[in-house]
């Protein structure tokens, strides 16, 4: 990696767990500058401002989760080619992977910057918004597909339930953290697997 890549990849980790840790408007670039171990002139070398740095760990988010959902959904349909059975084993190793994360899961930068809104300019507001349009669209062809061969028992909006999976998520990790509770996420992941089995589940006659 080359010697700019690594200090701002350093800079993003850096920044990443504090604001995970107590937001955006908490986490001064001084603290960041210090946590690096770079001077101001570093950081401006690579982010003009904060807005420019959300942006950076925004995107990078939406690449990182990408790269799992890849990873766990690609596992599911090799384990099954049932669009339905491959949806649940794919909610089953998300848990998983959530249960298995030291402390539990870390947070969410997306929302992170969701709660802050005010603080950002257009072009974090645009990037948070194609994140969360990413995962609608990603988890609303994974029901489509299930939905062309299991009807829904439930007249449902799809793009409601493709939200709903992004909502539980988060809704878990906030929940988690607010009672002290780091299993409580995965526990949310393994009810919404069940409510999509019972959706979509064919009724016995």
């Amino acid at each position: 990696m080359a010697r700019g890549a690594g200090t701002r990849t350093r800079i993003l980790d850096v920044a990443q767990d504090a604001i995970l840790a107590k937001g955006f408007e908490a986490t001064s670039i001084e603290e960041i500058v210090a946590n690096a171990e770079i001077t101001r002139s570093g950081f401006f070398y690579h982010f003009k401002d904060k807005n420019a740095l959300a942006c950076a760990l925004i995107e990078r988010h939406i690449e990182v989760e990408d790269q799992i959902f890849d990873d766990l959904l690609g596992r599911a349909h090799e384990l099954s080619d049932d669009p339905l059975q491959s949806a649940l084993i794919g909610f089953k190793l998300l848990a998983e992977l959530i249960e298995d994360m030291p402390g539990g899961h870390p947070g969410c930068i997306v929302a992170t910057a969701a709660y802050q809104n005010r603080l950002f300019n257009k072009e974090v507001h645009a990037a948070n918004r194609r994140a969360a349009l990413g995962w609608r669209k990603r988890f609303r062809a994974m029901f489509d597909e299930i939905a062309a061969v299991y009807p829904p028992n439930d007249d449902v909006d799809l793009d409601h339930l493709a939200d709903m999976v992004s909502g539980v998520i988060e809704g878990g990790i906030v929940m988690a953290r607010a009672v002290g509770e780091p299993h409580l996420t995965s526990q949310q992941v393994l009810l919404l697997r069940s409510y999509v089995k019972l959706l979509f589940s064919p009724r016995l006659q």
